[in-house]
């Protein structure tokens, strides 16, 4: 048993003796040291400045213009263009417009309530008591909001406006402006049609209107008076 356990020993010096021999061959020693000590950190590189080179380089030019001066330039004057304004029509001229008195424009409009209590009923009806626009100048005539809502197209149309003698006069009814344009002016001119006049309007289709005119101070055809 002793014997044994001494030729184990004797083995195991003798192996350890041969890798040591190896690792001395191959220099492992050395590397495992080397490898132990910390290695010192690389100096960081600073960038060097980029320099741009600037040389003086010879501009080629035109033969044509090279024996000429440099062009001087300098400011002037220059006209302003005037552009005409667009030629308008001929102006409204509303200085000789008579103006009918409250107490005759009062009775106008109670005539035609009067009238309006008269008509046939299930028809719409308004009443508009003319203005110097609706009558001189620009011949426009605007209708109640909520009238043109419950009864009128929603969109631009023509509107035929016809009076007692039966006679039509197509107008253009204006949607979203909520009035009468183009053909106003007709209608009002045919009919003498004056400032304080009281027009009746009853729409008997779609876009029909009857006219009934209550003249102010009661004279049977007016005089606007405007050139």
């Amino acid at each position: 048993m002793v014997a044994a356990k001494q030729s184990y020993e004797d083995s195991r010096r003798k192996r350890v003796e041969e890798n040591k021999k190896r690792m001395e061959a191959l220099n492992l020693p050395l590397l495992s040291q080397a490898l132990k000590t910390s290695p010192k950190p690389s100096p960081t590189k600073q960038a060097k400045p980029r320099v741009v080179q600037k040389q003086l380089v010879v501009v080629r030019r035109s033969t044509r213009f090279a024996n000429k001066p440099a062009p001087i330039y300098k400011e002037v004057a220059v006209d302003r263009v005037a552009i005409p304004r667009r030629i308008l029509g001929r102006q409204r001229n509303l200085s000789n417009l008579v103006l009918a008195s409250p107490e005759a424009i009062a009775e106008a409009d109670e005539k035609a309530e009067k009238l309006v209590s008269g008509l046939p009923p299930g028809y719409p009806i308004l009443t508009r008591s003319m203005q110097p626009s609706h009558v001189a100048g620009g011949f426009w005539l605007g209708l109640p909001v909520d009238f043109c809502k419950l009864n009128l197209p929603s969109r631009d149309d023509v509107m035929t406006l016809i009076d007692e003698d039966g006679d039509e006069y197509p107008t253009i009814y204006l949607a979203r402006k909520r009035g009468l344009s183009g053909g106003w002016k007709g209608f009002a001119v045919a009919h003498h049609l004056v400032h304080g006049d009281a027009v009746v309007f009853q729409l008997i289709g779609r876009t029909k209107f009857k006219v009934y005119i209550i003249r102010v101070n009661g004279s049977e055809e007016g005089n606007n008076g405007v050139n």
